[in-house]
């Protein structure tokens, strides 16, 4: 399942190898194009799609890809293409929901060189970077880091120092963040609106930083996920609007709308905790223990206040899982 890339980036910012200290166009090799077809009763089908189209990219000589989880989650087909036209099917080998890191390996031989990780480098505003998809220069974005801050996401996820890159790249799930030194330092994962408050929103791209990838890395290819206790899941979507976190959905047959929560409520506290901030809500859940305790929410509904416990869940559980080959 090779997919066609019907776009190109401008050349004005196309990365020159004039720029670089290293071989530029090899770097750009070991990024990969990631297809994955996900079943259409699957958990995620909803939300994400049944096709899904990223890049990934080769960190081992063994046939080992990074990329962004939420391409691969639940997938049932997996192809990998390179810049050369090769093509060669993948398998899904783990996804850890607290990074957002997913790896493929791949199931035949892929004839490019992978990238280093640049775990020690320090990342910060300012710095420039790669940004890149499967496609060689032509797919690749000369950018800087605007930003290394926190990030929350209405999922469920916080990320301490998330990299925020600009200009945005057009195809960003799964693409390599290379640094100057040739070494991958992130991993895409979304196309957002930054503003560090003296300026105007900016679209940016939000990257995983690679930094969180070798502590769990071992646990992640033994396991198929880290072997932590796994953070209670309430299965609701939540958004901040107005110093107030609203409920803004629900997953289908999770704990929250199981628990009788409704879009629109207004989460005023975690058991006597209250919270005003999105990343300050998901943390306080998390410390209420490991997935299975009941977390007791205080919400405002229609001028009312309610008292729900959601009974949390583990959310892999939900989840299919790869079919082995």
């Amino acid at each position: 399942m090779p997919r066609e890339v019907e776009w190109e980036i401008p050349g004005e910012v196309q990365p020159k190898q004039s720029e670089c200290s290293f071989d530029l166009d090899r770097a750009l090799r070991a990024v990969l194009g990631l297809r994955a077809r996900i079943p259409e009763d699957a958990f995620t089908a909803g939300t994400l799609g049944t096709e899904r189209a990223g890049s990934g990219v080769l960190i081992g000589h063994d046939g080992l890809v990074l990329t962004i989880g939420y391409l691969i989650t639940e997938a049932e087909t997996i192809w990998l293409t390179t810049a050369g036209g090769g093509a060669v099917p993948g398998h899904v080998l783990a996804y850890d929901q607290e990074s957002g890191f997913g790896l493929v390996q791949a199931l035949g031989r892929l004839d490019v060189e992978p990238l280093e990780l640049g775990v020690e480098a320090r990342v910060g505003a300012g710095d420039r970077a790669i940004m890149a998809a499967e496609g060689g220069r032509r797919h690749a974005v000369a950018a800087r880091v605007v930003a290394r801050q926190e990030f929350a996401g209405y999922w469920e996820y916080v990320l301490d120092h998330a990299i925020f890159t600009a200009p945005a790249h057009p195809f960003w799930g799964g693409a390599a963040l290379i640094g100057t030194d040739g070494r991958l330092i992130g991993i895409g994962s979304l196309h957002v609106q930054h503003s560090s408050g003296r300026e105007l929103r900016r679209d940016v791209n939000m990257v995983v930083p690679i930094d969180l990838l070798p502590p769990i890395l071992d646990d992640m290819l033994t396991y198929g996920r880290p072997n932590r206790p796994v953070r209670p899941w309430l299965g609701l979507y939540a958004a901040e609007v107005e110093d107030a976190i609203v409920v803004a959905g629900l997953a289908e047959r999770g704990p929250a709308s199981a628990a009788g929560l409704q879009p629109g409520d207004r989460i005023l506290a975690v058991g006597d905790d209250s919270i005003s901030t999105l990343a300050g809500f998901w943390r306080r859940v998390w410390a209420s223990g490991p997935a299975g305790r009941e977390i007791p929410l205080q919400v405002s509904r229609d001028g009312r206040k309610l008292n729900i416990r959601v009974l949390s869940a583990d959310r892999t559980r939900f989840l299919k899982a790869p079919k082995l080959h």
